[in-house]
């Protein structure tokens, strides 16, 4: 039986492994160590630059979500926050 860290690092390797056009990913680091989220943000955010994909992140990790071109925050199911910043603007965060 595989631990949660570890089935997350299953579904990952699976959702990459085809590199889909959009990629929607739930808590992508949530269940895993500090050295290995950062490998798998490393990962999400080069499928994004190099093959195009799109990136759909559900996250509560604010250093994640600075990463990223767009945040839209939500609460109780309504947009209470739309934050663009430039593409340079997200990777000099990263």
């Amino acid at each position: 039986q595989l631990s949660g860290g570890e089935q997350q690092r299953v579904a990952m390797a699976r959702a990459f492994i085809n590199e889909p056009r959009v990629l929607f990913a739930d808590e992508p680091t949530g269940n895993l160590d500090a050295e290995t989220a950062g490998r798998i943000e490393d990962l999400l955010f080069d499928l994004n630059e190099t093959a195009g994909t799109t990136l759909v992140l559900v996250t509560h990790d604010e250093e994640l979500a600075a990463q990223t071109e767009r945040i839209l925050r939500l609460r109780g199911g309504q947009i209470v926050g739309d934050e663009r910043r430039a593409e340079e603007d997200a990777q000099a965060v990263a």
